[in-house]
């Protein structure tokens, strides 16, 4: 038969009793950094730049800080101040005070005065309603009058053609135009071997290809490399799975051995950044992989229509050019579901579609 605990050995072995129905101030915040640190570092920064952007702004509007819960009416009026609208005068206006407007951009919390993109928007509202799901606080971004004012701000916005649009896919050719502009320094080494990299490992994210160490990445004897993803934003669990590892063949492997052979690294990252004369320093972060590709594309006369994810895009959009099965392309790139990629791969195959060249093929007598 069980025993119940005595009094005396509950209370020796915990010090402090808990309250089983509620977390006190420690186990919050404990549970705040668990989330943060799971969470990935992009997702991070970009939600501290809108927490940043909301109170300032808050503070501008109304005249004190920013205190939760907000009302919907307050998230109503963010909308209101940043989306861009027809009025009575067929004008486009938005209600942002031209003085708070240049204020914030004064402090930094915009980059240049005028309206918000439909996509910054979403994104500052979305970061407000986390923020409230965090803190355990009615959540003003779920009220039905936001929700409208948001869902026809966007209709609104996509009738104007005023769509996201995404950056251009690094395909085959200007892929080549820019590793052209790669020579035989130390820099030029690693832009060639980390461009190479994260295009024909499967598209590698700029997050994904500063996490590669040469603890994840395996030399093998016939001169290819064995890339073993354990993290990434379709992974964030870590989970081991066949489709983990790989492969950095061909040119791309020529490009990482030379690279590793002149910056002589046996350990840690792979991709780091060159000092002035070539000595090799700490690893590259996101940003600078962004700012190489970047970089790269400018030199090569490209136009500014692509960014680091281009590389991603690239490579799908391509391997639907050559004719590779989806489920191959998804091995490699990570995706999950088939419809993105068909997207890609429709994108790449466009103008090589029979259907858009009917007059100019000569009809048969």
């Amino acid at each position: 038969m069980a025993t119940k605990p005595s009094t005396e050995l509950a209370s020796a072995t915990t010090p402090t009793a808990l309250d089983p129905a509620r977390l006190d101030e420690a186990a919050q915040q404990a549970a705040r950094e668990l989330i943060a640190e799971g969470e990935s570092r992009n997702t991070r920064v970009s939600y501290d730049a809108g927490l940043r952007y909301w109170h300032r702004w808050y503070a501008l509007r109304f005249g004190h800080a920013l205190n939760l819960p907000v009302a919907p009416a307050t998230v109503v009026h963010f909308v209101l101040d940043h989306a861009l609208r027809r009025n009575e005068d067929d004008a486009l206006v938005h209600e942002l005070p031209p003085e708070v407007d240049a204020a914030l951009v004064q402090s930094g919390a915009k980059a240049a005065r005028g309206p918000l993109s439909m996509a910054t928007i979403v994104h500052r509202v979305s970061v407000m309603s986390k923020l409230h799901e965090i803190s355990r606080l009615p959540n003003p971004c779920k009220d039905p009058g936001v929700r409208e004012v948001l869902a026809k701000a966007r209709r609104a916005h996509a009738k104007r053609g005023e769509l996201s649009r995404g950056k251009d896919a690094l395909t085959r050719e200007p892929m080549e135009a820019i590793l052209a502009t790669c020579n035989e320094s130390v820099i030029g080494k690693r832009d060639r071997a980390l461009l190479l990299f994260a295009f024909s490992s499967g598209g590698r994210r700029r997050s994904e290809v500063v996490a590669a160490t040469m603890e994840t990445v395996r030399a093998n004897l016939d001169g290819t490399y064995t890339f073993e993803l354990r993290h990434s934003k379709t992974n964030q669990a870590g989970n081991r799975g066949t489709d983990d590892f790989k492969p950095v063949s061909g040119r791309a492997a020529q490009a990482l051995a030379a690279w590793l052979e002149v910056a002589k690294i046996t350990e840690g990252p792979i991709f780091r950044h060159v000092r002035r004369g070539g000595a090799v320093a700490g690893p590259l972060t996101a940003r600078a992989v962004r700012s190489i590709v970047i970089k790269r594309c400018a030199l090569a006369g490209l136009p500014k229509r692509f960014s680091a994810h281009s590389l991603r895009s690239g490579f799908i959009t391509e391997a639907g050019r050559q004719n590779i099965p989806t489920a191959d392309v998804m091995a490699l790139s990570g995706h999950r579901d088939p419809a993105t990629v068909a997207r890609y791969q429709r994108a790449g195959a466009l103008h090589t579609h029979m259907a858009a060249t009917l007059l100019d093929t000569q009809s048969e007598q």
